[in-house]
């Protein structure tokens, strides 16, 4: 690198390369890797194989792009001394289709810049965030200012559950030794709210069953005779849930840590209005557990939700008709703390304990993840407060996020340390949906503040 370079502030290195970063990204943007789709197959490796290119040009020693049971995952170093510390950074190159179509506005396999705004499928989730890391990174090697190791994992399929990466994980333990795992690939609350995802709310789902008489029986002349498992369903979900919002199952908050302090007041000040929430939705009232506010509740607290239930007659007209069959898909948002084998096993029996006579029910668990919840007194997370504090002028909120992202959890399980999830998305970048887009400011304050964590967690 020119000397010139070595003196460069992060936001002159940014504009001195803004246009070659924005093609490097729109390199990547225009490969179609959408990995639930199999015609697309061959686009996960080339995808894989510009992402090792690009690691390579931006400093690493050594990128390579290495076989799983499924996609491609690419892996790339730089390695300064194995006493100093490591960061892993994560990140996924596969990305949602793009139907409907007609919904674009432009091509969303060729970036349209308008209005501030980077336009593209994967222009946030996940290229656009992962480029935030890869930038700062190059930053910190060309003005030789990094000191600390570093190690990149990027997957290509995040976007159908990661099949292959908990495989993965225990067979490369030792290539992916780290001290802290980096992740861009989620929200802030705001432009000028920023924050930082601190925890992560786990899952456990099943399907519901409940069998009646032999086969669907005449309303008039059974009616009130025989158990009618739509009934009898209706009454086991109604158990699930007190008055109060608490969830009834024995033993279900044993393992349920109380909201520090700490974290209570930051939610505080998050930006919001109960009746812009409630207006947004069209709801006249919320519920939910007693005691805890709205944002605590979708964020912090665990929840059961039927997700769909179905049974009898529901086409056109009527048809007086006792079913014979009735079903629903339940689930449960969990906490950190709470395993979600135990929740599910708990439940099972739950159901099976408060069945009534008359039916057969059969609980089915579907699948589940862990919760996440990452300390904010450990100094990864302080880096990453200063981080965007100098980027974004203000230090961010803790904020835990009511979703669920299985891999944090499989990454502390088998590789035995924390993530930072210092992610740089906004709502309205529309992830997913049509038209997608990443705000350019922001994303260039990403950098900033990627480069400031590294700066800080090496001091």
């Amino acid at each position: 690198m020119h000397k010139f370079f070595d003196s460069m502030c992060i936001q002159e290195y940014i504009a001195a390369h803004r246009e070659r970063f924005l093609s490097e990204w729109a390199s990547l943007i225009r490969i179609p890797s959408v990995s639930c789709q199999p015609e697309h197959k061959a686009d996960m490796s080339r995808c894989a194989e510009r992402w090792k290119e690009l690691l390579l040009e931006a400093g690493c020693q050594k990128a390579e792009v290495l076989p799983s049971h499924g996609n491609p995952f690419v892996y790339a170093e730089y390695k300064i001394k194995d006493e100093m510390p490591t960061v892993l950074v994560y990140a996924h190159y596969d990305v949602m289709p793009v139907e409907p179509l007609d919904q674009w506005k432009s091509d969303p396999w060729e970036p349209s810049i308008r209005d501030g705004r980077l336009y593209a499928r994967g222009a946030d989730d996940d290229k656009g965030q992962a480029m935030i890391q890869a930038k700062a990174f190059e930053y910190l090697v060309k003005t030789g200012q990094l000191c600390c190791n570093v190690k990149f994992i990027f997957e290509g399929e995040e976007e159908i559950g990661s099949p292959s990466l908990e495989a993965f994980l225990e067979s490369h333990k030792e290539l992916l030794k780290a001290d802290i795992i980096l992740v861009s690939d989620t929200s802030m609350i705001g432009k000028d709210t920023p924050s930082i995802t601190t925890g992560l709310r786990g899952l456990a789902y099943w399907q519901i069953e409940v069998d009646g008489p032999n086969r669907d029986l005449h309303s008039g002349h059974f009616g009130g005779a025989v158990k009618n498992p739509v009934n009898a369903l209706c009454e086991i979900i109604a158990k699930v849930v007190d008055s109060n919002g608490r969830i009834t199952i024995p033993g279900f908050y044993d393992d349920v840590l109380p909201i520090p302090q700490a974290e209570r007041e930051m939610i505080a000040q998050i930006p919001f209005s109960q009746e812009a929430y409630n207006k947004a939705i069209d709801v006249d009232d919320v519920f939910g557990e007693a005691g805890y506010s709205t944002l605590e509740r979708n964020s912090c607290r665990p929840s059961f939700d039927v997700c769909g239930i179905w049974g009898g007659y529901t086409g056109e007209g009527s048809k007086t008709v006792l079913p014979s069959k009735a079903f629903a898909k339940v689930s449960c948002r969990l906490v950190a703390n709470q395993d979600h084998e135990k929740i599910s096993q708990a439940f099972i029996d739950y159901i099976q304990s408060i069945a009534p006579k008359g039916v057969r029910v059969k609980v089915t668990p579907m699948h589940g993840g862990q919760g996440y919840v990452c300390p904010i007194d450990i100094p990864a997370y302080k880096a990453a407060e200063k981080g965007f504090e100098i980027a974004f002028g203000k230090r961010p909120l803790a904020a835990r996020r009511g979703g669920s992202i299985p891999i944090i959890s499989a990454f502390e399980q088998i590789l035995g340390c924390k993530t930072i999830l210092m992610g740089f998305g906004l709502e309205q970048n529309a992830i997913h949906s049509p038209n997608e887009s990443m705000d350019l400011e922001v994303w260039e304050k990403g950098i900033i503040a990627v480069t400031e964590f590294y700066k800080a967690f090496q001091a």
